[in-house]
């Protein structure tokens, strides 16, 4: 479906939501700088659902837009020894499904995409508070004030289209630095995090135009209650800024000032664990404005993977 042909109208909205999730401030994950032993394999598989209306930029035709996107991710990932502190590295690919529909200059138009996105290395290093642990170390380990840092990295090779101006992948990579914080005191543990996503130019959009798009900084905090070994609750909030997209030399007029709020429960299941979580936009300029909820399985073990 061919939508415009000004190159500046449902990307502008959309590519901060359909691209990877490096480039995702608006994740709302729980317990990322948590320690583990050395040696432990983790394999993940979640489902998401997100429903709602969509913002797009005050400069575009777009009005009473609304979206259905549904991903499958899976995940890999590995604790690691890194100079006595521990590490972690993570592999997610995910698939996703999504439909658009709205008024555009008064005309119903709607969309529908499907297809790999793409895939996000992520590496996460305590820099304090949690050195690098055997099993039977992790075991007598009593947590208190941890630092982190971790990079994300968006990799290109999701499903793209140059003549779309709605694609599943993204044909740049994204890069995200961010430090963390968890502090425990009894049940109760705090965590936040500061990080900013940059992006690099997709210089084939739209058969050979460029697109680019400022940075997003981006905070968000969890307040957990432990119940008992495995099984806590988490009410999580974030905030994000930036993202102002320019198409060929235009800029938006707009930029991205959302936020969210949710809960996120974990549950053990023998020896692994199952999260289910629930969010929806608190405050949304631009972008989606969604109603999200997501189950997923993890089953680790340990030794070689």
């Amino acid at each position: 479906m061919q939508l415009v042909r000004s190159g500046t109208l449902l990307v502008v909205a959309l590519a901060s939501f359909l691209p990877g999730a490096a480039a995702r401030a608006q994740d709302l994950v729980p317990g990322v700088y948590a320690p583990a032993p050395v040696g432990l394999n983790v394999v993940t598989l979640a489902a998401i659902l997100n429903d709602g209306d969509f913002a797009f930029d005050a400069s575009l035709p777009v009005e009473k837009a609304h979206a259905t996107v549904g991903a499958t991710v899976l995940g890999i990932g590995r604790t690691l020894n890194i100079a006595g502190r521990f590490a972690n590295v993570g592999l997610a690919v995910p698939y996703l499904r999504g439909h658009v529909e709205g008024l555009l200059l008064g005309q119903p138009q709607k969309v529908f995409r499907s297809g790999l996105g793409d895939p996000v290395v992520r590496l996460a290093v305590d820099l304090f508070g949690a050195p690098a642990m055997t099993f039977r170390q992790f075991a007598a380990y009593r947590p208190t004030t941890i630092l982190g840092l971790s990079v994300t990295v968006g990799v290109p090779l999701g499903q793209y289209d140059s003549s779309r101006y709605i694609n599943v992948g993204t044909h740049r990579w994204c890069v995200r630095p961010e430090v963390g914080i968890s502090r425990r005191s009894g049940r109760w543990r705090f965590e936040g995090d500061v990080g900013a996503s940059f992006f690099a130019r997709n210089t084939n959009f739209l058969r050979g135009g460029t697109l680019r798009q400022a940075p997003i900084v981006s905070v968000q905090g969890h307040l957990i209650y432990t119940i008992r070994p495995g099984l806590w609750v988490a009410g999580d909030a974030n905030f994000w800024d930036g993202g102002r997209l320019t198409i060929r030399g235009v800029k938006a007029i707009d930029q991205q000032q959302n936020s969210r709020v949710g809960v996120t429960l974990a549950v053990p299941v023998g020896r692994q664990q199952v999260r289910i979580a629930y969010s929806f936009g608190l405050h949304t300029t631009i972008g989606g404005d969604f109603r999200s909820i997501g189950v997923s399985y993890s089953y680790a073990w340990a030794g070689h993977p």
